[in-house]
């Protein structure tokens, strides 16, 4: 049994500026991928969003790591994408590319041998491809109609082996194509909810109004009420506040807890027009709910009166702070 290890003496700030060493050739790399960028990426991207199939992104080893990847945020902004493996595609998943598609092949070397039966049967159907290798002249960008082309830099590797720098160029290079046909298609937020009904950005896309109080649960006074009776309203709705409004309807003010303690002399014989705060933060019924969060902690409130679409000036809803807590937001 081993019972000591040489490599324990490496210290930690020798480990950490091995860290250190590494993002830093990964960031050059990048800001070398950055200038490498031209004209070709433009075409790219127009190729892209003028594919009447899907996008089909393949590779190898770590690079089909990467195609996953890409694929993945294709599909989860709104353009329709699939990974191809080329090992399997040799064995009967060339089926699943059709005329129509557009392809993406990535191999840094550029000569992954795996990747030509894939290209050949593109090939065959007419379908375009978009070639990312470091080398202008392999067989992956040979067979490309569009060439966005990695500079070749060392891998963050001691032995130059191990695909870091170049994996990670691939994989910036996959996002950048996935914003710009994002912009390109305009993909907006709404869009976005649609794809990601489900985890932690679905609760970032959610709109206030889905999580709103209305109805009965609304807190609401006149201006005439006497205080006492505000207060009961505010304390048997559970939201420490109330709306105070006119004839029409229309949200004129509101009290909180605070507007108790700084009246506390008006409370005996006051009404709801005495105490209220006038002009109160509000916010529309499409507001994200993380913008409505944002909005109350820079306003430092815990409630905030949700506004009718069609009637801007009339409550629809109310949220508390820990409504936010409870679905997952903070």
């Amino acid at each position: 049994m081993i019972t000591h290890d040489i490599r324990s003496e490496t210290t930690a700030k020798q480990l950490l500026e091995r860290g250190r060493e590494v993002l830093r050739a990964e960031i050059d790399a990048l800001i070398q991928l950055e200038a490498y960028l031209d004209d070709s990426f433009a075409v790219a991207v127009r190729m892209l969003e003028a594919t009447k199939g899907r996008i089909v992104v393949t590779g190898m080893g770590k690079s089909g790591h990467m195609a996953r990847k890409i694929a993945a945020t294709f599909a989860a902004t709104g353009s329709p994408a699939i990974f191809l493996h080329p090992a399997e595609a040799a064995h009967g998943d060339l089926g699943m590319v059709q005329h129509g598609d557009t392809l993406i092949v990535l191999s840094n070397s550029g000569s992954t041998p795996e990747l030509s039966p894939v290209m050949q049967h593109c090939r065959a159907l007419r379908i375009r491809i978009i070639g990312i290798a470091s080398r202008i002249d392999s067989p992956v960008m040979q067979a490309a109609d569009v060439r966005l082309l990695m500079p070749q830099v060392p891998e963050a590797c001691p032995s130059n082996i191990a695909p870091t720098t170049s994996t990670a160029m691939m994989l910036a290079l996959g996002d950048a194509l996935a914003m710009a046909l994002m912009d390109l298609r305009g993909v907006a937020r709404d869009n976005l909810k649609q794809l990601h009904p489900g985890g932690a950005i679905g609760l970032r896309l959610m709109a206030v109004r889905e999580m709103m109080h209305g109805g009965a649960s609304l807190p609401l006074v006149s201006r005439d009420t006497p205080m006492r009776e505000v207060i009961m309203t505010m304390t048997s709705m559970g939201f420490g506040a109330a709306g105070v409004v006119d004839d029409d309807g229309r949200l004129i003010g509101v009290i909180t807890d605070g507007d108790l303690r700084r009246h506390i002399g008006e409370l005996g014989d006051g009404v709801a027009a005495d105490v209220m705060t006038r002009n109160p933060k509000t916010v529309p019924q499409d507001i994200l709910a993380e913008d409505a969060l944002m909005i109350m902690n820079d306003c430092k409130i815990t409630t905030v009166f949700v506004m009718d679409n069609d009637r801007p000036d009339t409550p629809a809803g109310i949220v508390h702070i820990h409504d936010f807590v409870r679905y997952g937001l903070s």
